[in-house]
């Protein structure tokens, strides 16, 4: 069970925790992650808006050398930004060879566009992967309800994405549901936090984060779960700050999804940065943790 393996620029920065969970629980269920050696950043946001064939060929120099290799593995990225932009890229290598070859020629290097791409919540969300996932929890988190926020770019184009659905997702739901925490039915699953523009418009984006809060909160949610380094890096940075601002008491630790299931398959708060969170992350997980007789 081996896959490449893409962490993006954010994993060992504002996406620790993310980092950090997934590859405890990829250690504890015998997955083989092989960094792609000598990768570059996907892009992200500031290539595409300026350069259509930049955008596309950072990515595939990245997914050339994976194919490189010579293993012919499909490739596992964190961060949705970086899934967005090499899913973008695959699809435009596989719809026409003429782009295919031109990339190659801007990246002085052969791209088959062969292997897929996907995101760890399409990794996780397989049965055989949810089957030993399962088979090495011992801690509960049962009844803790939480909210499965996905963000928008893990399914959106669908003709890129291959999603399932684009407004109703349900793979976290699944995955998080092996922990015994119970997902709630809300109304912003799939919708946007803002991304960047948190930093550079932050009166025009705050209220995107703080609709997603609301919505959560009124619908029970006791925690938000996210699949994204940035997603969860501004509904966790932020949450306190607009509760200041606007008088408003939202109470939700924002988690990785593969921090749930590290928890629940045993480790401790440094082995996957749960105290990196700016808003409190213990006590929600202990509550329900000491039912069992445990802690985190």
């Amino acid at each position: 069970m081996q896959y490449s393996y893409f962490p993006g620029c954010s994993m060992d920065t504002t996406g620790i925790t993310y980092k950090k969970s997934i590859e405890y629980v990829c250690s504890k269920i015998g997955m083989v992650l092989r960094e792609i050696p000598d990768w570059n950043c996907c892009g992200a946001t500031c290539a595409h808006s300026k350069n259509e064939k930049v955008a596309l060929a950072l990515p595939a120099r990245n997914l050339a050398l994976a194919e490189e290799e010579g293993l012919e593995l499909d490739v596992a990225v964190a961060c949705a930004s970086c899934y967005s932009r090499m899913k973008h890229t695959v699809h435009a290598a596989r719809q026409s060879e003429e782009t295919r070859q031109e990339l190659e020629e801007i990246i002085n290097m052969p791209y088959r566009a062969k292997a897929d791409v996907l995101s760890f919540l399409e990794i996780f969300a397989r049965p055989e992967m949810m089957r030993l996932c399962q088979e090495k929890m011992y801690r509960t988190l049962k009844g803790m309800k939480v909210a499965c926020y996905y963000g928008c770019l893990t399914s959106r184009p669908v003709e890129v994405t291959g999603a399932s659905s684009t407004e109703n997702p349900m793979e976290m739901d699944e995955i998080v549901k092996l922990t015994g925490a119970v997902p709630v039915e809300w109304d912003f699953k799939t919708e946007c936090c803002g991304a960047s523009h948190q930093v550079d418009a932050p009166k025009t984006a705050r209220p995107q984060l703080e609709r997603i809060l609301k919505n959560a909160q009124a619908n029970g949610a006791q925690a938000i779960i996210t699949a994204c380094p940035l997603c969860n890096l501004n509904l966790d940075m932020r949450e306190g700050e607009l509760n200041k601002a606007n008088g408003t008491a939202y109470n939700l630790p924002i988690y990785q999804f593969t921090e749930l299931l590290a928890v629940c398959m045993g480790a401790g708060v440094k082995d996957i940065g749960l105290q990196k969170h700016f808003f409190p992350a213990f006590d929600l997980l202990n509550e329900y943790l000491r039912k069992a007789g445990d802690t985190v």
